[in-house]
């Protein structure tokens, strides 16, 4: 079984920064790409960023030259630095993985369970 969980979020003021952690453990072969979606009051989710096996990132536009996204192989773990928020920004933060569960096997999604951040003064 293959848990992701997230940590980090929380209340900060505009213009100020968090940093979100997204840790996968259980029976994982190796993960593919990473990212984070989010989730709006009242809007669908959203993609935000995606980070791939090799390292190479992307962004929302939305969220681009403010946030940073980073991965750590060792510890099957994702990171999103998140940099002068804005009010916007507040939704519940998702990880998402693609888990490769045995040699040869296609990746396989996985999704956290969220992680609240509110950005307001």
């Amino acid at each position: 079984q293959v848990q992701l969980v997230e940590s980090g979020g929380g209340l900060v003021q505009p213009g100020g920064s968090l940093r979100l952690s997204c840790a996968a453990s259980g029976r994982i072969f190796s993960l593919n790409d990473m990212g984070w979606y989010r989730q709006a009051p009242g809007k669908q989710r959203e993609w935000v960023v995606t980070i791939t096996s090799g390292g190479s990132t992307h962004y929302a536009d939305s969220v681009k030259g403010r946030f940073t996204i980073s991965r750590d192989n060792a510890k099957n773990t994702v990171y999103l630095e998140m940099n002068s928020l804005k009010p916007e920004d507040t939704a519940v933060y998702y990880c998402n993985a693609g888990v490769i569960l045995f040699l040869g096997s296609l990746p396989k999604a996985y999704w956290g369970q969220g992680t609240q951040v509110t950005v307001s003064s």
